[in-house]
């Protein structure tokens, strides 16, 4: 592997700086990985020194994972885009949209018009949201006592929407629901389908729900900015006997099991001389699938977990089906048409197919979309992008 001196400096400067506890970086072409990188440590103030094997809660990047399992079912014709998700899920067959609260407080709900799809799900146009950008419903779920996603509890699915199916387009647990749809068509758990379709095909060894002792052996902690803005670990961890598996934010892994997934998405759903997407679903689920509506800023209603967050503000994003498209070329960095998206505890990547580069940038620290990992992230594609390119 080519050592690029530069990407080095962009992230040991972030180190040295105290701006993030520790990041892993990865970055391939078609041809395979070209860069990997591991700076600062696990756990601050003085734990293990980051290595290229730490595992990290990867968060919404999971929702990719579960959409590609989606798409697989798709080809087999075990699932359907278009039809009614009420097929295979009965509990979405009478969805009720939330329209505000009485005098007492109390919600006021009318079903909706419109049946929900598994496009509508895969595409955050079913109305779901999480209450983390949603002030309503986080007012609902205290009403209600209904738990937070990241309980893993199936009562936290139970959730109203926010809108129409199809009428807008925002953030929220519909991947969740997607996952579900995935245990129910095969007939396994989310866990067993990825192990056995996605995770074994690829040879994405260190990634899964679970904590094994292995995993948990080079686990990176999560981390917070105490109130002077220094930089401390605290206490995270997803229910590890969960009632559901999340397929929007559940997985742990390491950078080098998603660079391989991504890897998928640069050689025409191909890895390791096994076909585990079909070139064609490659080709559609990198395609705008939410035709005129956009990926709006999302605006946080809960600032200890996330700050408000957009990608390139002032640009038009679109959603495929798993991803962020960016509809502009970044100068010095990705290609119009690229793909990307996060997760919670600042973990990013992007596909750029023009440019035929992937990269992977991996910290654990909340809020998300904090302003030093964004600016980490900027750094590092750009000098990618002036090595590679």
């Amino acid at each position: 592997m080519p050592e690029l001196p530069q990407v080095d400096r962009v992230l040991q400067t972030a180190i040295d700086r105290g701006e993030i506890p520790g990041v892993v970086a990865m970055v391939a072409t078609r041809d395979g990985p070209v860069y990997q990188g591991a700076f600062g440590r696990r756990t601050l103030p003085d734990g293990p020194a980051m290595t290229a094997d730490s595992v990290f809660w990867i968060a919404s990047m999971t929702k990719a994972i579960t959409s590609a399992a989606a798409m697989q079912l798709v080809e087999q014709g075990k699932l359907s885009l278009d039809e009614p998700i009420a097929e295979v899920l009965p509990e979405l067959a009478a969805p009720q949209v939330l329209e505000g609260f009485d005098a007492s407080g109390e919600p006021r709900l009318r079903p909706a018009t419109r049946p929900i799809t598994l496009q509508h799900l895969i595409t955050h146009t079913a109305g779901f949201v999480y209450d983390i950008w949603s002030p309503e419903m986080g007012r609902y779920m205290e009403k209600t006592g209904t738990p937070g996603i990241i309980s893993c509890q199936n009562a936290a699915l139970m959730l109203p929407l926010v809108f129409e199916p199809g009428e807008k387009w925002d953030y929220g647990i519909g991947i969740d629901w997607v996952g579900k749809a995935v245990e129910r068509s095969s007939g396994q758990t989310l866990g067993d389908y990825f192990e056995e379709h996605i995770f074994g095909p690829i040879g994405m060894r260190d990634t899964g729900f679970i904590l094994t002792p292995d995993r948990r052996a080079r686990l990176v902690a999560m981390h917070a900015r105490s109130e002077d803005g220094a930089l401390e670990s605290i206490p995270f961890e997803l229910p590890q006997e969960p009632e559901f598996q999340m397929g929007g934010g559940g997985l742990y892994g390491t950078a080098a099991d998603y660079l391989a997934f991504e890897q998928l998405f640069l050689n025409e759903g191909r890895a390791d001389g096994k076909q585990v997407l079909r070139p064609e679903t490659v080709s559609l689920m990198a395609q705008n699938a939410i035709g005129g509506l956009n990926v709006r800023r999302l605006e946080t209603a809960v600032p200890a977990y996330s700050n408000d967050a957009e990608f390139f503000p002032g640009m038009v994003k679109k959603w495929g089906l798993g991803f962020m498209i960016s509809t502009e070329a970044i100068p010095g960095g990705r290609g119009a048409g690229s793909l990307a998206w996060a997760g919670l505890g600042n973990t990013y990547f992007w596909i750029d197919p023009a440019k035929g580069i992937a990269g992977v940038i991996l910290m654990q620290l909340i809020p998300f979309a904090d302003s030093n990992a964004l600016a980490l992230l900027d750094g590092f594609e750009k000098a990618v992008y002036a090595a590679l390119v």
